[in-house]
């Protein structure tokens, strides 16, 4: 679909970032929001590389719940930030106040060069390829343009051009308000939480496996464990979103928390709900050789046509996860801009719209960029190790902020304090730990791209000094 021209109303082109965001989101549009950044493609595929590490349908239900119960944890911790500090930027502002504002900024830098914009084009070209199955123009198979480049070869796909269309119109969306973008990503997840629930039903009510006690423990199942938790950790990944928006919700202290909450829970139990389908379907053998394991669930159960119809719901709730993620990345950059660590044109919030019409725009120029050069699949691996070190250090930001400003209001406090913040932290070292020993090179290297935020910080320090 064409974007929409819109009309050209008086902007603040002051710079100075003048007007304020719109308090417009209520509680269940947080728990929608949420649920709209988490559930993407990962659901309907992971469990079949956890079939292969961890082939034992038990132990990969109790990966879900514990990952799950990890994730909520990471909500629980996160809303007490976010109640704090109840601005844009999310956890740019956490790391920014608890360490110092070169922190925040490196968090923000790599964002922009990669987490956010990278994760915004690597779901953008799944998109394109799940929506090539019904139109093959958008297949990523389908090569529209193959040139050689100095030493290097540029292809351009057609999932990577229904990608740059669809972060396109998406971007035209939420530019337009917080009401209407939010409304859209509202619409998107009510049809994916509706396609995932006509899949339960459909399960629950026609499968029956063999009871999981018949099913001996796998040798080296603590090992797999540890795989398969990764791959699940990583799969509810976008629980944290709604902290982004933090400015843009009504009564912070109250709806914040909840939609957080709320949202992370729903996710939980719907990835459960999925997988209790996928282990009373299919055994570990079959579930292990299915890499689009939720498509081939829904042919088993209810023919072609269901296979086809979970295909459509994967296409919505893509197309759902790369609009929420548009939505709540580009408030990180708005903040960076007014502190003066960033492009200052980018503080701007639109008079009109009351949005950071500029910020949204520069993420998603940048996504556009990546998603047709081909490149952000290997820049993400390079990134990985440096996102979830961020992570842990985001939730230990709580036990920073609750020693150096104990009297700082404080209208939700994180539910089982210390102990929920501090598996939050430890889950989170596993993975650095993880990503370390699986990934060395790109480690290092991810550091090395957050670490030439240096120089840029201390320019943009010096020209607002």
């Amino acid at each position: 679909m064409a974007a929409p021209k819109l009309a050209a109303p008086p902007e603040d082109t002051s710079g100075s970032g003048s007007g304020e965001l719109l308090r417009a989101l209520g509680a269940w549009d947080g728990a929608l929001i949420t649920i709209g950044a988490v559930i993407g493609t990962g659901i309907f595929l992971t469990t079949s590389d956890m079939a292969r590490a961890l082939p034992h349908p038990g132990l990969i239900l109790l990966v879900w719940v514990v990952g799950g119960l990890l994730a909520l944890a990471g909500a629980l911790t996160y809303a007490e930030l976010g109640v704090l500090f109840p601005r844009a930027g999310g956890i740019y502002d956490f790391l920014k106040e608890a360490y110092g504002p070169l922190w925040g900024f490196l968090y923000g830098w790599a964002s922009f060069l990669v987490i956010m914009s990278g994760g915004i084009a690597a779901l953008s070209v799944g998109f394109g390829e799940y929506l090539g199955s019904f139109f093959p123009l958008f297949s990523t198979s389908n090569i529209l343009i193959s040139a050689p480049i100095g030493p290097w070869r540029w292809t351009l796909s057609g999932g990577q051009v229904a990608g740059v269309l669809a972060i396109l119109f998406l971007t035209v969306v939420n530019q337009l308000g917080v009401k209407e973008g939010a409304f859209v990503q509202n619409g998107l997840t009510v049809l994916k939480i509706g396609g995932i629930a006509a899949f339960l039903i459909a399960g629950l009510t026609t499968s029956a496996a063999p009871p999981i006690a018949s099913v001996p423990i796998p040798p080296h199942a603590l090992t797999g464990f540890g795989i398969a938790m990764i791959a699940a950790l990583w799969t509810y990944d976008g629980w944290y979103g709604l902290t982004f928006s933090a400015g843009e919700m009504k009564n912070p202290g109250r709806n914040l928390p909840l939609g957080l909450i709320l949202g992370t829970a729903g996710v939980a139990l719907l990835y459960l709900g999925v997988n209790l389908v996928y282990v009373r379907t299919f055994s570990m053998e079959e579930m292990a050789s299915s890499p689009r394991i939720g498509e081939a669930v829904a042919t088993a159960l209810v023919g072609p046509m269901g296979g086809r119809l979970l295909s459509a719901v994967v296409v919505i709730s893509t197309f759902g996860c790369i609009s929420s993620t548009i939505l709540y990345s580009s408030r990180i950059y708005q903040p960076m801009a007014a502190d003066g660590v960033f492009f200052r044109a980018l503080a701007v919030i639109h008079p009109r719209y009351r949005t950071p019409v500029r910020s949204l725009w520069a993420q998603s120029t940048w996504a556009m960029v990546l998603t047709a050069s081909g490149t952000y699949d290997q820049l993400y691996t390079y990134v990985v190790f440096a996102a979830v070190l961020f992570h842990a250090a985001t939730g230990a930001a709580v036990f920073v902020l609750r020693r150096t400003r104990p009297d700082a209001p404080r209208p939700y406090r994180v539910w089982g304090y210390p102990v929920v913040p501090a598996l939050f932290i430890l889950s989170s070292v596993l993975l650095v730990g993880n990503t370390l020993l699986e990934r060395p090179r790109e480690s290092l290297l991810g550091l090395g791209l957050v670490a030439l935020g240096i120089p840029a910080y201390l320019y943009w320090r010096r020209r607002s000094a």
